[in-house]
């Protein structure tokens, strides 16, 4: 009997290690697949939300390292898996994404000599003063398995040095998701909830800290989408961070009455709200791969993309920080000028198996 370990620290990771559990307990009889959250996202009633609506079992460990700078939540990570691991001796650490604690838990299980899979490898913004493209490059240097979601990641790695018998190419997890839990959003409320139509508002998720950590920038979105909500109602659920600069700021009173401030939603009713909005303005990474497969025209307030096969094939518009320019793309979006998509290769619900018949070792995917 094998032992895997997939650590979780921030909540895009629950989305892609749920459908992989779902497929390793398959093979429940060969592996036992254990969960470790280290608490790197550490409010615990949305990770409650979202291990429950993921049916994602409570995690085996939870190291609860919480918040910090960048070198302290690695640190702590580093400390507390390591006990983990010496404990449980794996055969393989499952880390996926690119936060800190995808970064720590590599770095600990390759100097213990453990095996690592990363889900998601090989993404590159070219941009290495953003902290996840170190963690990105460091992780898959260290990984035995580099679990690959578009072409670029290979060609990527390739160019990295990583040997290509270490590289697959197996698709998408966080489409897994999105194909098991779409046809609950039919039973959201979330729309009823804020008086929305379907097809009839904009959904806004910013808070990268470039973005959101000066005033002048936070000043310059709200009135961006202040504009916007002339046309359309914006949904804007708002990130703990860019809600502390808005207070910080004293921005509150900016902010017009059809821009709706709400609280982070759980994962149903956000990827309900993805599913019935008109157009969505961010600058996460996930998004502009779930709007491409939902086939939501999407504008992301980013110089950089890691996930060029949105822009490539899919309806994302990367237009950068120049709020002027956002607000542009974005009415002239919303006035008809829509670009058509379609959906990448093998983001078709099924990388989770592709992984696990790599892993196990019936099947390789290269």
């Amino acid at each position: 009997m094998k032992k895997f370990i997939s650590v979780v620290g921030a909540r895009p990771n629950f989305m892609k290690a749920a459908p992989l559990h779902k497929a390793l307990l398959h093979n429940r009889d060969r592996v036992q697949h254990l969960i470790c959250h280290t608490g790197q996202h550490y409010d615990e009633k949305m990770s409650r939300i979202f291990f429950e609506e993921l049916e994602l079992p409570k995690p085996d460990f939870y190291l609860g390292v919480g918040s910090g700078t960048h070198a302290e939540q690695t640190a702590k990570v580093l400390i507390e898996f390591e006990q983990v691991v010496l404990q449980e001796k794996p055969d393989l650490v499952i880390v996926y994404g690119d936060v800190n604690s995808t970064l720590a838990c590599s770095l600990v299980a390759s100097k213990l000599g453990i095996k690592i899979a990363h889900v998601e490898a090989g993404l590159r913004s070219n941009d290495r003063s953003m902290p996840e493209e170190i963690n990105r490059i460091v992780t898959d240097v260290l990984s035995d398995y580099c679990f690959v979601s578009e072409k670029s990641g290979v060609d990527n790695l390739l160019h990295e040095g990583v040997s290509a018998q270490k590289i697959f190419l197996v698709g998408n997890v966080m489409i897994d998701s999105v194909l098991h839990y779409l046809p609950k959003t039919e039973h959201s409320a979330i729309l009823s909830v804020l008086g929305l139509k379907k097809d009839d508002f904009i959904l806004v998720t910013i808070h990268r800290p470039s973005n959101v950590d000066s005033k002048k920038s936070l000043q310059d979105i709200l009135a961006m989408l202040n504009v916007l909500s002339e046309k359309y109602p914006v949904v804007f659920p708002v990130h703990p961070r860019t809600k502390k600069n808005i207070n910080t700021y004293g921005l509150s009173e900016y902010i017009a009455n059809n821009v709706l401030m709400i609280e982070p939603l759980g994962y149903i009713d956000f990827l309900a709200l993805m599913k019935y909005s008109k157009l969505i303005v961010t600058d996460s990474g996930g998004i502009q791969e779930e709007t491409t497969y939902l086939n939501i025209q999407c504008v992301t307030t980013r110089d950089n993309t890691e996930r060029p096969i949105t822009i490539e094939v899919g309806t994302n518009h990367l237009v950068g920080t120049n709020w002027g320019k956002v607000q542009e793309v974005s009415l002239e979006i919303l006035n008809g000028m829509k670009k058509n998509g379609s959906i990448p290769k093998l983001w078709d619900g099924l990388a989770s198996e592709r992984i696990v018949d790599v892993l196990l070792g019936s099947l390789a995917y290269r």
